[in-house]
């Protein structure tokens, strides 16, 4: 496993990030993992050298946030030893501030994170979403202070259009407050709108990428069918997935699996080793229900396409509808 710096900071990260929205509570989403069946995942995910783990607190409602601590403290001696990002903006309780990027809610929200993370800092605080209610001058100085109050070491910013990020960055720099260090953007082989705008200004920036879904919530692993059928239970249940994919990307599918089917390897390790070839890319998140989502991710680090691959990979590429900054 390779590790590199996380955008401009001095942080290193493992090439691979482990997505840990998959463990958690069942009742929530069908496909979610107890907490003793994550467990062996996460442990070979540690054996092939990640390092870096992500979670966000409203991912079953909170108990996400409360496994991932737990494992992480039983599987490293050392709480410096592991990268730890969660995120902050999606309704925590009913309440009008329980969401959102106010003041207020980012306060208590990194408070209860830390309180279930049982951790006394997170490595990477992240906006989950832009606030169109909020202010980004309130919410880049609530931000600043977590980071000066030492309850978190850097901040970074997810899915969202490039004109607000460069709002938010520009409004850091003319108050001399923390810059957010990465940007958590949906990246893969079927959706590359994001190479237009964002990745081009994150080089400029020098800040971190580190895609969402790099396997298009199964898309990429063939668990998904031109025909509508799906052949796992998130894939059965994963109604945001039509929402983001439809008909069109399996041309961009099936190249990834005659590229796969040539090299001898499952489509999901071309589709992540084409990521982990672009520009930028720092590490992308990748979800594991399943020991072979952690045996084919740490092989994708490894593998090295052609430069007659990726053009078979991205051949068949057609613009998308900008899809993924709302939910």
């Amino acid at each position: 496993m390779r590790y590199v710096r996380l955008g401009n900071t001095g942080m290193k990260v493992s090439r691979l990030c482990l997505g840990m929205m998959s463990y958690g509570s069942p009742e929530s989403r069908a496909w979610i993992l107890r907490e003793d069946d994550a467990l062996p995942l996460v442990t070979r995910a540690a054996e092939g050298g990640i390092t870096y783990f992500d979670t966000a607190d409203m991912y079953s409602g909170g108990a996400s946030e409360e496994v991932t601590g737990r494992i992480l403290r039983r599987l490293f001696a050392r709480r410096d030893e592991y990268v730890l990002a969660t995120k902050v903006f999606f309704p925590m309780g009913p309440g009008p501030n329980d969401s959102g990027l106010s003041r207020k809610h980012i306060l208590s929200g990194v408070d209860a994170s830390l309180r279930r993370l049982g951790t006394d800092y997170i490595d990477l605080y992240q906006i989950h979403r832009w606030d169109y209610e909020t202010p980004i001058e309130e919410t880049m100085e609530a931000l600043h202070d977590v980071v000066r109050s030492g309850k978190v070491r850097y901040i970074g910013a997810s899915s969202m259009f490039t004109w607000q990020f460069a709002k938010a960055q520009y409004t850091a720099d003319l108050r001399g407050w923390t810059r957010f260090v990465s940007m958590q953007n949906h990246y893969n082989l079927v959706y590359r709108e994001e190479e237009t705008e964002m990745i081009p200004f994150c080089l400029d920036q020098g800040v971190g990428v580190v895609p969402w879904s790099p396997l298009a919530r199964g898309l990429l692993a063939g668990v998904r069918k031109k025909d509508g059928g799906a052949t796992t239970t998130r894939s059965t249940s994963d109604p945001y997935a039509a929402e983001l994919y439809d008909e069109s990307d399996h041309a961009v599918v099936d190249a990834a699996q005659a590229v796969a089917e040539a090299r001898g390897v499952p489509m999901a390790q071309v589709a992540l080793a084409w990521l982990l070839g672009k520009p930028g890319v720092t590490a992308p998140i990748f979800g594991a229900t399943k020991p072979h989502h952690i045996e084919d991710a740490i092989a994708a680090e490894q593998l090295e396409l052609t430069e007659a691959e990726v053009a078979a990979l991205e051949a068949p590429y057609r613009p998308h509808p900008v899809r993924g900054h709302h939910d």
